[in-house]
């Protein structure tokens, strides 16, 4: 079973749906059967790489309210976050550029599994509040999980890899992919959103059971739930 994900490294429900459907495969007997894709992603390509804002501040300013009325509409996030174990330290986080970090994920892809990448960039930000849009960073994780850390920055210093992002980007487009998370499992089935965990097992249940269904993507669960977009989080 090949499950494909788009996501971004600072959407918060982006790493929700990453613990869900990681639950989901292990819950439904499938571990050791499904080979998960990461696919590009970028809620704001627009984000200064030298931004120094925080989130809660760039909330603020993008939807003209107080730094505290933006700390309360998040809170429904870090809530939703704790019910699969992730505590979120959303006050240290900044806004991030992304672009590196899914450049360094499409490079790790070619040493091996780029898993591991993908999970602590998304701890680091989300839990440790790393800025992983800076070089520094993105280093120090690389190395600390195995990879060579002079060819990481290599891949930092160029431009390697854009064009596999951008065409991750586009064929999310033509797909459907408005927001993030977004999964397409065996090209059969689309799953928009952190949905309720029985959508992710159901789903997956369905897709082992079946064969020969029609092209395209049948969409379970509601339209647009808990999922981020380059404009809002809901």
């Amino acid at each position: 079973m090949k499950i494909e994900i788009w996501s971004d490294y600072v959407c918060p429900f982006c790493y929700i749906g990453k613990k869900q459907i990681e639950k989901a495969i292990q819950d439904t007997g499938f571990t050791g059967q499904v080979e998960l894709v990461y696919k590009s992603y970028q809620l704001d390509p627009n984000t200064p790489t030298d931004s120094n804002k925080y989130m809660y501040e760039a909330l603020a300013g993008k939807y003209g309210m107080s730094i505290e009325k933006a700390k309360e509409m998040s809170q429904g996030v870090a809530a939703r976050a704790k019910e699969v174990g992730l505590n979120y330290n959303l006050d240290d986080s900044m806004v991030e550029n992304t672009l590196k970090a899914h450049r360094l994920v499409k490079w790790a892809e070619q040493q091996g599994d780029a898993s591991p990448l993908v999970e602590a960039l998304l701890h680091g930000y989300f839990i440790e509040a790393n800025r992983i849009g800076q070089d520094e960073v993105l280093l120090a994780i690389a190395e600390q999980l195995g990879f060579n850390r002079e060819e990481a920055a290599k891949v930092l210093a160029s431009d390697v890899f854009a064009d596999e992002v951008e065409a991750d980007i586009q064929e999310g487009l033509q797909l459907g992919v408005r927001g993030v998370p977004f999964f397409v499992i065996n090209q059969k089935y689309g799953i928009s959103g952190a949905q309720p965990q029985e959508v992710f097992e159901d789903t997956l249940r369905q897709v082992a059971e079946e064969e020969g269904l029609r092209p395209g993507l049948k969409m379970q669960g509601s339209a647009t739930t808990s999922y981020c977009t380059d404009d809002h989080c809901e």
